[in-house]
């Protein structure tokens, strides 16, 4: 079995607390608002305006035999340079505030993730950040592009609206190619170790994030208690 095969077999049980958050069922039958997409994007732009930083930091952090990994490390970073001012750029196009978005801090499960990452990369395995990769790009690819359209059709918005998930679906694509081959030339058992346990935490605080979002159900309910 590859490295790759194993961490998509070690993390299948946290991968599932994710995909089954209420909100991708939602989506799939048309009971998202536009409240509950911009809720969406307002958490992805709290953690992908550290993707880049983590890159860096995580690229000065690993050791000489990992240059090869670096090098990879160096042409994602000019692939994700700006990304976070695209979910920004949509949100502007829901009419919505993004200076208060920008402004603002993330919930918990994000805020957490973010914080445990820059923690496994300082203080711990710098390799652990691959396990966000993992659950980040994989996530893309198998939810991303479906959940944007269907979204987009729902919410009748313009694909000015949609670059972030739209654009993801498709790059990370490719991106996934790449993240199993470089995750295949990953030997060292503790470096697999910290990989896998770090993509379980992600998997879950990722899947707490979607399970927080607001649906519209929710607010005709708590309207109906209030009365």
């Amino acid at each position: 079995m590859s490295f790759f095969e194993r961490l998509q077999q070690e993390t299948a049980v946290q991968r599932q607390h994710l995909f089954t958050a209420p909100v991708v069922t939602a989506c799939l039958q048309g009971r998202i608002s536009r409240e509950t997409y911009i809720a969406f994007l307002s958490e992805a732009y709290h953690h992908v305006k550290h993707t880049v930083p983590l890159l860096m930091a995580c690229g000065g952090r690993l050791g000489m035999e990992y240059e090869w990994l670096r090098q990879a490390i160096g042409e994602y970073i000019e692939e994700e340079k700006g990304h976070h001012e695209w979910i920004l750029n949509d949100i502007r196009d829901c009419d919505a505030d993004a200076q208060a978005v920008e402004q603002g801090r993330a919930g918990m499960p994000i805020d957490l993730m973010v914080s445990y990452l820059y923690h496994q990369i300082d203080r711990e395995n710098p390799i652990a950040f691959f396990g966000m990769v993992q659950v980040l790009e994989g996530t893309s690819v198998e939810l991303g592009g479906q959940m944007a359209k269907l979204a987009q059709q729902h919410l009748q918005l313009p694909d000015s609206a949609m670059t972030y998930l739209t654009s993801h679906s498709v790059l990370d694509q490719d991106h996934i190619k790449l993240f199993a081959g470089l995750m295949n030339r990953i030997e060292r058992e503790q470096d697999q170790q910290a990989i896998i346990r770090a993509a379980n935490t992600c998997y879950r605080l990722y899947g707490d994030m979607l399970r927080m979002l607001p649906l519209p159900q929710e607010s005709e309910e708590g309207l109906n208690d209030a009365a």
